[in-house]
């Protein structure tokens, strides 16, 4: 599209097999921080950014869209079917006007077959040759100006991570011309008497014409033949004592079936041992900052309604999740090191044997470790399954994995559990409470992937392909990038939320019926004089007010029903609250906890762990408590931004309201289960 005679809006779509390198390249064109990793399936939906160039005294502006990896434009699964689509739609608003194939220079036989179809689509090609330097260790030779000739489009040497090759890339892109070569009649000496590539493409996409089934095979493997032909004149190779050498050897242990798995229970091990350690001490002086900023407020601001309305509802919500930032930050670190390093892949690989015993395959486990940060982009990632009951299945048991927003609840309760500084031999017992509830939910994803694998029927078969990378130097501006995106996200979304609750639940815990509330006060007025200690007195008070308001008779009500499992109302009400975002349990206890108190209001675990249970006269939150709710919180369906987006990309209210019923009777009766045993 022309806005005028001297600038000009052209869009751009990057086009790649995963794992090649295009969100990369995007971030290096467009300045725009995206999510990248060392792993197929990142890019789960097309993603768009801009950027301008100079060329001759005319400037042009690009708009970048990133889409999905595809192998080819065949598309067998949803996310392929996104990029598939962009492409047969020339009236669609994202019709690319030029297309960058980013290819894999280790492996451009591959590679080529995407960008063949793509120039025989008659759109405007450039061939981006992305890893040209690990090509070069790999010991391959590709001559640019031979495979520019037999290809008919420009070909360009990329490294996108070190941003090599970026200008010259931009200046191929100006006063480039579509190739008026058809790449597969041309090669296979057929004649126009049958469908365009585009058409074929859509038909098939349509599934409208089966006979156009059988055509996919003869072309790919036409296709196949004429490369490998291009390959043999284009490249050459030599003998190398590269990284690749070294990758190998470190994977004869790293993918080895009982090694392999050994080694990545050793690696999140330690993961969660270093959340622990690590971040204890900033998550102490976030604490006591709050409580210091609490503790202020409440003597600056006038006693009444703007005081406990700032002291015991807004800042006393917003700092129980607050305080979890960095254990949330050095998860998100830890996943981006070992996405970017190459050993994510490694992962899907050596999983690829248990999970097909379970009804899934490889492509399962990205989106199963995925889940670990966050279900709902987990879920998306999914599209990458072209077997329909894989997908399916995958999309029910990855909320089963322990997501961000669970680990604030369970760093809390394993903090209730153990001392400060208690260890198991040499490790950390939070640390390694932590593990076993992170394992606990992994193992259950499996069991419940086993049963749907048989009570789900499918004639569909599935294989697992997957391009093993080097291994990799994490980028540290890759791996801070990612912790700022995630842990914002966190606060911005998570505290919108926690801050509308904590308000809600603060008035709903100062208000109560009238007469209940007059008659609490009347009683503490007459035996003002029998007690001494004024505070003692104002905590009995506040205590008998908050069982009397609102909320507590909200609690009370629902109080028979989580009784078995050791729960009280108020645990009640966070398990209401927390349906909105999990995370929400602590902001909840830590508002119901401050109302009415004047001193430390906002020190959540310390005032959790000095409750006793008026039945028993014991700790209140002992083991088996917490045990029961760590359980209920790792299997519960307490999340309704997971059901949306279930229901999105199935298309259908029955899977959403299945993993709603499975999960929460799952989370009962593991609860009760553990209750009755360590009670």
């Amino acid at each position: 599209m022309e806005t005028n005679n001297q600038h000009q809006l052209k869009t751009i779509a990057l086009i790649g097999n995963p794992n090649a390198g295009k969100s990369t390249l995007f971030n290096a064109l467009t300045g725009l921080n995206q999510k990248t990793g060392n792993f197929p399936g990142v890019t789960v939906d097309k993603k768009s950014g801009f950027f301008r160039d100079t060329q001759h005294s005319e400037t042009i502006s690009y708009r970048v869209i990133d889409l999905p990896g595809t192998y080819s434009l065949f598309s067998k699964s949803p996310d392929e079917k996104v990029t598939c689509d962009v492409l047969i739609k020339e009236h669609d608003i994202d019709f690319p006007d030029i297309v960058i194939s980013v290819a894999d220079a280790t492996n451009l036989k591959r590679s080529l077959l995407l960008t063949t179809q793509l120039i025989d689509l008659k759109i405007q090609v450039v061939l981006a040759l992305n890893m040209s330097d690990e090509a070069e260790k790999k010991g391959i030779i590709i001559d640019a100006e031979k495979l520019s000739r037999a290809l008919n489009i420009p070909v360009v040497f990329l490294n996108s991570r070190k941003e090599k090759g970026i200008d010259e890339l931009k200046k191929c892109l100006t006063g480039l011309t579509i190739s008026s070569i058809n790449f597969y009649a041309s090669n296979t000496k057929q004649t126009n008497d049958f469908i365009s590539f585009r058409e074929l493409i859509r038909f098939y996409a349509s599934n409208e014409i089966k006979q156009f089934k059988k055509r996919e095979e003869i072309d790919t493997l036409d296709r196949f033949k004429i490369i490998s032909k291009i390959i043999s004149d284009c490249v050459s190779y030599k003998s190398s004592h590269s990284i690749y050498k070294y990758s190998e050897k470190i994977d004869t242990v790293l993918t080895h079936p009982l090694l392999g798995f050994l080694a990545f229970l050793t690696v999140l091990f330690l993961v969660f041992q270093s959340i622990f350690f690590i971040a204890e001490f900033p998550m102490s002086w976030i604490e006591n900052f709050f409580a210091w900023s609490g503790n202020s407020l409440s003597m600056i601001l006038p006693n009444g309604f703007l005081n406990d309305l700032i002291v015991n509802g807004i800042l006393a919500g917003l700092s129980g999740v607050v305080v979890f930032v960095p254990q949330i930050a050095l998860l998100f670190g830890f996943i981006s090191l070992l996405e970017d390093s190459g050993y994510m892949a490694r992962v899907s690989f050596m999983m690829d044997k248990l999970m097909r015993q379970v009804g899934l395959n490889g492509r399962s486990v990205i989106p199963l470790i995925s889940g670990v940060a966050c279900a709902v982009p987990a879920i998306m990632g999914t599209r990458t399954i072209s077997n329909f009951k894989e997908r399916i299945i995958t999309i029910l048991v990855t909320p089963l994995m322990s997501c961000s927003a669970r680990l604030p609840v369970y760093t809390l309760l394993i903090s209730l559990m153990v001392n400060e500084g208690e260890q198991v031999s040499f490790f950390n017992k939070k640390g390694l409470y932590l593990f076993i509830i992170y394992i606990i939910g992994f193992v259950m994803a499996m069991m419940v992937a086993f049963v749907l694998s048989k009570l789900m029927k499918s004639k569909q078969r599935s294989y697992f392909i997957m391009e093993m990378p080097v291994y990799r130097v994490p980028q540290l501006k890759t791996v801070a990038i990612t912790i700022f995106q995630k842990v914002k996200v966190f606060l911005l979304d998570a505290g919108k939320i926690i801050i509308a609750v904590s308000i809600l639940l603060w008035w709903l815990s100062s208000n109560g019926p009238r007469k209940e509330f007059e008659q609490i006060d009347l009683k503490y007025n007459q035996i003002h004089s029998t007690i001494n200690n004024n505070l003692d007195l104002e905590t009995l008070k506040a205590a008998e007010k908050l069982e009397h308001s609102y909320v507590g008779k909200i609690g009370k009500f629902i109080e028979p029903a989580i009784a078995p499992l050791g729960f009280d109302w108020k645990i009640g009400i966070s398990l209401i609250t927390s349906f909105v975002a999990r995370e929400v349990f602590v902001g909840t206890m830590a508002t119901i906890y401050s109302s009415g108190d004047t001193e430390d209001a906002i020190k959540i675990r310390d005032k959790m762990s000095k409750e006793i249970n008026p039945n028993t006269q014991v700790k209140k939150y002992n083991e088996a408590v917490c045990w029961s709710l760590l359980l209920f919180y790792a299997f519960a369906m307490q999340c309704i931004s997971t059901l949306a987006i279930v229901f999105k990309e199935t298309k259908k209210l029955k899977w959403a309201f299945i993993q709603f019923i499975y999960m929460s009777a799952l989370a009962y009766l593991s609860s009760w289960t553990v209750y009755q045993i360590l009670s």
